[in-house]
């Protein structure tokens, strides 16, 4: 195998080194760390970033003219209903439109046209200026157009879609900033976990978001999402302006011990060259093409269940707004905890089995990428079987976490100086299916059948596949030549 070749001789003279430098790790405390809380405060605004994503995902399901849907909701092709219909709401007083399926998904789908404008530019102007004010006002920025979103929704479907984007391209900044952050911030052994730490707040967002806000519909009415949700960001971002700071070097109360510690260990990995970018080197790295390919498959699954699961919920397995938004936090419950779980293990096989890099990555991705797709399509032959569907739905998303300890986070093994660059460019293309995806699925699923839904996912799993396999192919897991003078290797 690629992963014990040339490299193993060269891996075996540097084991004595490092073990000699994880003693040094067990000097710098991990309670009380300042790149802990650095996670742990990252982790809150990742759980801004997804709360803003996706609660637009359960608030259109109430924003829809229910006379003008009922026809379609509801037919004799999909499942029995699992509530009275009958049973009022608290506070039905917010608008509704009449919007078709074309429209819906290219709403659902606005986000990611912003989105995708922001990650190279976010990873470039991250290395340039730093990445905390980047990442905070670009949060911000998103923050106050879901303030705006009620407003732009009666203005029209336009507008609304106008917002939308400008929510992407706050958010597209934030994932460059924060690897850009990360390379600055995390020692190599310990990647796994302060990374996983720092994205769980993306599953929780994602699992807290979808139930609260079914609940906010019920009790209250679709417009409270937004101002509820805007609000909790607005918190984040004052937290954030006074609590963190760009590196080690820069902070006022890190411990000198800790400084040191990050500090030397990632005196081998980082470029010297400041200011330069090899360009060139990196947009031909097979390496970085391989992410990419993972990336752009793992999140056609991602984000076709991200948007459209609320929608499945209720059209075709017939749960109410409040099931709805429950069922559909499910999966990411799962998936969250497989994440934090991945990135323990992972480290552990690194740092104490000594495991080559490259073969814990390939390892969690294939797991995180075929066993969803498996689960996906089983899914789609559940029938009205909704306990099935929903612990399918819940497997598949589960099993989907490790890819956090996978690909992932790759970046910063093969060229932590240009990890947010690298990020902003994998995340391009990984931005695609977030603005495809569900026109497509939307376009497929005009009746709302079985059969149309078992195309969908059909598709994303076999992408998932293609991705798994091209990965598993072309991937590395040591610091790329181009990417730094003297690389040290952790095992490719």
């Amino acid at each position: 195998m690629d992963c014990y070749g040339s490299d193993t001789e060269k891996d075996e003279q540097q084991k004595p080194l490092l073990r000699e430098h994880e003693d040094k790790v067990r000097k710098a405390p991990v309670c009380g760390s300042s790149r802990y809380g650095l996670a742990l405060l990252s982790s809150y605004g990742f759980f801004v970033v997804y709360s803003l994503r996706v609660n637009l995902s359960v608030a259109m399901v109430e924003m829809l003219n229910s006379t003008h849907q009922s026809s379609a909701n509801h037919s004799g092709t999909v499942c029995p209903i699992h509530y009275d219909p009958s049973q009022p709401k608290h506070n039905n007083t917010a608008s509704v439109y009449n919007w078709n399926t074309k429209t819906q998904g290219w709403i659902l789908g606005s986000f990611f046209y912003g989105y995708i404008l922001t990650q190279i530019p976010g990873g470039y102007l991250a290395g340039r200026f730093g990445p905390k004010w980047l990442m905070g006002f670009g949060i911000l920025l998103t923050v106050i157009f879901t303030l705006l979103t009620p407003v732009a929704a009666d203005l029209g479907s336009g507008y609304l879609i106008a917002v939308r984007v400008m929510e992407g391209i706050g958010e597209g900044v934030t994932f460059p900033a924060m690897y850009t952050m990360w390379a600055a911030w995390a020692p190599p052994l310990e990647r796994s976990r302060l990374l996983t730490i720092s994205y769980i707040g993306a599953q929780l967002g994602t699992v807290i978001a979808l139930p609260l806000s079914g609940e906010i519909c019920f009790y209250l009415d679709w417009t409270y999402i937004f101002y509820i949700f805007g609000a909790v960001g607005l918190v984040w971002f004052v937290l954030w302006a006074f609590l963190v700071f760009d590196s080690p070097n820069t902070h006022p109360r890190i411990s000198e011990l800790e400084r040191l510690y990050i500090n030397t260990s990632l005196k081998d990995e980082l470029c010297t060259s400041s200011g330069y970018i090899p360009w060139r080197a990196i947009v031909t790295s097979k390496p970085l093409l391989a992410i990419i390919v993972a990336h752009f498959s793992y999140n056609w699954t991602f984000y076709t269940l991200l948007t459209l699961l609320p929608t499945y919920m209720n059209d075709v397995l017939g749960f109410s707004i409040q099931q709805n938004g429950f069922l559909s936090a499910l999966p990411y419950v799962g998936c969250a905890i497989l994440a934090v779980v991945s990135g323990q293990v992972a480290d552990y096989l690194r740092e104490s089995c000594f495991y080559p890099t490259v073969v814990v990555r390939k390892a969690f991705s294939l797991i995180g990428m075929i066993g969803p797709a498996g689960f996906l399509v089983a899914t789609g032959y559940t029938g009205c079987n909704y306990k099935l569907a929903v612990a399918f739905f819940t497997i598949s998303s589960s099993l989907g976490g490790t890819s956090a300890s996978g690909f992932n986070i790759n970046h910063l093994d093969i060229a932590p100086s240009y990890a947010g660059i690298l990020l902003g460019i994998t995340n391009t293309f990984a931005t695609i299916p977030g603005m495809v995806g569900p026109v497509i699925a939307k376009a497929l699923t005009q009746n709302n059948t079985m059969e149309e839904w078992q195309i969908v996912f059909y598709i994303a799993a076999a992408i998932n596949l293609f991705g798994s396999i091209f990965y598993t192919m072309f991937g590395r897991g040591k610091v790329q030549p181009w990417a730094v003078h003297t690389p040290l290797s952790h095992g490719d």
